[in-house]
């Protein structure tokens, strides 16, 4: 019977320490309404995404328009001089391509 309740208590204990989560201030999460893919400098993950979606996406890391052609559109970002060439194709961005600032 004690072995039991020895039982009992250390995986009540042990249950009770399980639940506990220490919150570190970590950066591992996105910070809030920022997108969980690409990054200011690099955005060649939004590749495949649905270009009405991922256009929020990019203003929210900092990149703006800057000029189309055809279904290709330069989107730079003047805080980390990216620039990224982006072309649609049924909806979807098929090509992301980074270049140098200069071709934005």
């Amino acid at each position: 019977m004690k072995s039991l309740v020895k039982l009992t208590i250390g995986s009540i204990a042990l249950a009770s320490l399980a639940a506990c989560v220490e919150d570190t201030g970590s950066s591992s999460a996105p910070a809030q309404g920022m997108p969980t893919v690409g990054s200011s400098t690099d955005v060649t993950s939004f590749e495949g995404a649905r270009a009405g979606q991922a256009e929020g996406g990019l203003r929210a890391l900092g990149y703006e328009s800057i000029r189309s052609e055809g279904l290709t559109t330069y989107w730079f970002n003047r805080d980390t001089g990216a620039c990224a060439r982006i072309t649609t194709s049924e909806g979807r961005y098929s090509d992301v391509t980074m270049l140098p600032a200069e071709d934005c």
